[in-house]
């Protein structure tokens, strides 16, 4: 599963903390953690500020995000597993990993007016692109930016 709202250039970003030449990867193991969508809201926020993220509004985009994936994770895959972001110079990819097979279905047609059914609309509305890829013990949700 792959979704994109819109395709960008992929050209490197000099304004980034100095990363090594493959980027940076950070996981935070989330499995039976107390207040998993808070820890995963404060390590994200941690991580941009190490990496000195170019602009405040959107880092405050990639934080929502990250707690939209996990709240869905715990919603309806019995738990997020881990988190992972990785930056490049020309991108970030945030995965949130889960042990449920079952891949997640943007609804097409939600009540803007009632709670619930928004997060995924709210995923594709922040991020650059998104999907899900199942593996062996689950799935991961994806999601990049582009720098």
């Amino acid at each position: 599963m792959n979704t994109s709202r819109e395709l960008l250039g992929n050209e490197p970003v000099s304004h980034l903390a100095a990363l090594p030449a493959g980027g940076q990867r950070r996981r935070l193991a989330l499995a039976g953690v107390p207040r998993p969508v808070a820890r995963a809201r404060t390590f994200t926020a941690t991580a941009l500020a190490d990496w000195a993220w170019p602009d405040p509004a959107r880092a405050s985009d990639i934080v929502l995000l990250v707690a939209e994936l996990v709240s869905n994770a715990m919603l309806h895959a019995d738990g997020a597993a881990e988190l992972a972001l990785h930056i490049t110079t020309a991108r970030l990819r945030i995965d949130v990993s889960d042990r449920s097979p079952a891949l997640p279905e943007l609804r097409r047609t939600h009540r803007p007016g009632l709670p619930g059914g928004h997060g995924l609309l709210i995923v594709q509305q922040t991020c650059d692109r998104w999907g899900a890829a199942p593996h062996r013990d689950g799935k991961t949700v994806w999601a990049e930016f582009y720098l």
